[in-house]
């Protein structure tokens, strides 16, 4: 590890503007150091918001005020996200493990960079890189195209790289329409989470997130309505402790007497980003809420999936994961 210098910012201004100079920004650091330890960021600078005050959960009206340093932990057992927006805190409390929880950040979890093995191995250097990866070296090639893992892209990716985005609650904050309140040294914005990540058809190798250099992510709003109350979180993994998803599925679900009013459909470890099923959602909505009407919907939407050799599955399992949720949110499981 790279020496650096660390500082803790006394406003968000400050860390605003120590981000756009470069500086990497630390809340939690349960990720950061990582990036650090493998060689993929060697940041001169740290500076650590630990100390804001961005940590709070309230309710607004008809919208959940979620903080950016609120912990995994702390989400997952608040008496307002699991009444209002249930598949956040289940989301929140299938991440990693509870010590993890404890320390990891909602704004910091989101920003996690994806968990591909041929990206996450430790070099110290770009000549210590074993094999292609244009994330770490651009031009190299992309070591999964050849060596297929569980948690590939099937959907918005490229011959450059077929990397997902790792986070649950970040399928959740999609699912729910939530909003991301970020500052930089511009000013403040808002950000959907629908669009808040890029696959890499719509931004390539280097664009991830659509934050700007030195933007902070203050927190979230989460509109409450029928459907937010009435979600679910699924996640498919290999394990049931501590282990990222193959395919994880949100769903907020409006219905009454059997049948459905509206359906918001996520799945995550498909792409770079939080995947909306927009197609399922359509069909669903005014649909009967049964198993065969619901899993042909989500077989419907997955025709667009274009799975790598030896993945073939993969469809298969996103659909019957999205389809499951729902009937989750349903309260028919």
């Amino acid at each position: 590890m790279d020496n650096f210098t660390y500082d803790r910012a006394g406003s968000v201004e400050d860390a605003a503007r120590a981000g756009a100079g470069g500086a990497a920004i630390a809340a939690g650091t349960t990720e950061l150091i990582n990036w650090m330890r493998l060689g993929i960021a060697a940041p001169e600078a740290v500076v650590d918001i630990s100390g804001l005050d961005l940590r709070g959960i309230a309710r607004d009206g008809d919208v959940l005020l979620v903080g950016a340093l609120a912990t995994l932990n702390e989400v997952g057992t608040s008496d307002l996200v699991r009444a209002d927006a249930p598949v956040l805190a289940q989301a929140a409390l299938k991440a990693a493990s509870a010590q993890l929880r404890n320390r990891a950040t909602l704004g910091g979890n989101v920003l996690q960079r994806t968990r591909c093995p041929y990206f996450r191995v430790e070099a110290a250097n770009e000549a210590r890189v074993p094999w292609p990866c244009n994330k770490r070296v651009a031009g190299t090639g992309c070591a999964a195209l050849d060596q297929p893992f569980s948690r590939a892209a099937i959907l918005g990716w490229t011959q450059d790289c077929v990397a997902t985005q790792p986070s649950d609650p970040v399928v959740a904050l999609a699912a729910l329409d939530a909003v991301a309140e970020v500052q930089g040294p511009d000013g403040a914005r808002e950000i959907a989470m629908t669009e808040f990540h890029l696959s890499q058809e719509e931004g390539g190798l280097d664009e991830e997130t659509r934050l700007a250099p030195g933007e902070v992510i203050l927190g979230y709003r989460i509109p409450v309505d029928a459907a937010s109350r009435g979600s679910a979180y699924l996640k498919v993994r290999e394990r049931e402790s501590y282990e990222y998803a193959m395919v994880s599925a949100a769903v907020c679900l409006d219905h009454a007497d059997g049948a459905i009013r509206s359906a918001r459909v996520a799945l995550g470890s498909v792409a770079q980003k939080p995947w909306r099923l927009s197609r399922a959602e359509a069909a669903l909505e005014g649909a009967a809420l049964d198993e065969a009407t619901v899993q042909a919907a989500m077989d419907a939407a997955m025709e667009e999936a274009r799975p790598l050799p030896g993945q073939e599955w993969k469809p298969r399992l996103a659909a019957n994961a999205a389809a499951r949720a729902v009937m989750m949110a349903g309260g028919a499981i």
